[in-house]
């Protein structure tokens, strides 16, 4: 090999790119082994606490049931002891519940990284067959649009996230402290009133946390690896209907079975934009999903009757308007060698598919 050559090499795109992938692809696994590691560790130490838990409502019981068997020191130490193992309790599971949804990014990540590597070197091998090499210019610019797009679509991903953490954990947790101070005032002032207030507190913790959890879940089902899509499209559809006043259905057409985990992650996120561009511009009154499971395919159609769009426009215009959540479903169908059909006039609602190829096993 002359040196000219092995500068070429060197400043190739697709080597440059696919070492960096392979590089990034080393620190995903290594976390995840990890991680995996933690919750292992994390899984035990739960079960433990649970256990705990339910002896500290034994404990509970038996007290009410004999209060005046016992001093009001007993009965105040008692109750502390119950309360500091239930927020033991939902400490460990909240902590468990967080590694699981980062665990499941990183599979994500995993297999995204993996898929993009493969591509990359079908890339390789099929310019090194025919000796044909995009012109510089033109490989340069293809480059930085690619770069451009991933990253507007990874810091619209990130804007979303923090807004959703601002209006909704951050303001309960700012509520919480302001609850804190008033319990705080009221311990010396008004006792008998403290009792209510805490009632009130432990109600707007549990809400709290609740919404921690369905951000966590909004990021990464854990349902997605442990049960599977079906069921938590099944979960995620009906609360989808709840929160934003819709009549959704969910419709399955052929057996009921597990789909590669990669194939499940993709549809999750397809079907989960699809619901999500509904009722942020659908202005729609149903959404109904059904998906067609066959032994070589699988296919999902998300239909709504909102106001619909001109499909044509807007996807000649989709770079202009920074359309990413379009465009990411389409790149996701296309990575699982997919196709995405989007169907609608103004007026008449929208039909999105989405069809995706079985591996043979």
């Amino acid at each position: 090999m002359s040196a000219i050559q092995a500068t070429d090499e060197t400043f190739d795109p697709f080597v440059l790119i696919h070492q960096s992938v392979t590089a990034r692809l080393q620190v995903v696994e290594a976390e995840l082994e990890t991680a995996e590691t933690k919750s292992r560790d994390l899984e035990a130490s739960l079960e433990q606490v649970r256990e705990q838990a339910e002896e500290s409502r034994v404990v509970e019981k038996h007290l009410l049931n004999n209060l005046k068997q016992f001093s009001p020191t007993e009965v105040q130490e008692t109750f502390a002891n119950i309360r500091e193992t239930q927020l033991s309790l939902e400490r460990v599971q909240f902590e468990y519940e967080s590694l699981a949804a980062r665990r499941a990014e990183l599979k994500d990540q995993g297999q995204f990284l993996r898929s993009a590597s493969q591509i990359l070197a079908d890339l390789q091998r099929m310019y090194g067959d025919n000796g044909s090499r995009p012109a510089p210019g033109d490989g340069d610019k293809q480059f930085r649009d690619a770069s451009r797009q991933v990253f507007q679509i990874i810091e619209e991903e990130r804007m979303r996230i923090a807004r959703d953490m601002h209006d909704g954990p951050a303001q309960s947790m700012a509520n919480l402290v302001l609850q804190a101070e008033i319990l705080e005032r009221l311990l010396d002032r008004n006792p008998k009133q403290l009792v209510t207030e805490l009632g009130e507190f432990k109600n707007s913790v549990r809400n709290a946390l609740e919404e921690i959890r369905q951000l966590i879940f909004d990021l990464r089902p854990m349902t997605l690896d442990d049960l599977g899509l079906v069921p938590t499209l099944r979960k995620f559809i009906k609360e989808y209907g709840d929160r934003y006043g819709l009549a959704t259905r969910f419709n399955v057409v052929g057996q009921e079975r597990r789909l590669p985990g990669n194939t499940e992650g993709v549809l999750f996120r397809i079907i989960q934009e699809a619901l999500t561009n509904v009722h942020k511009h659908g202005r729609a009154k149903m959404a109904e999903v059904t998906m067609n499971l066959q032994p070589s395919r699988v296919s999902v159609v998300i239909k709504d009757d909102g106001q619909g769009f001109d499909v044509a426009r807007t996807e000649a215009n989709l770079h202009k308007n920074k359309n990413l959540g379009l465009l990411s479903m389409r790149e996701r169908a296309e990575l699982e060698k997919g196709t995405l059909e989007i169907r609608s006039q103004p007026g008449r609602g929208t039909e999105v598919k989405v069809e995706v190829p079985l591996a043979k096993h």
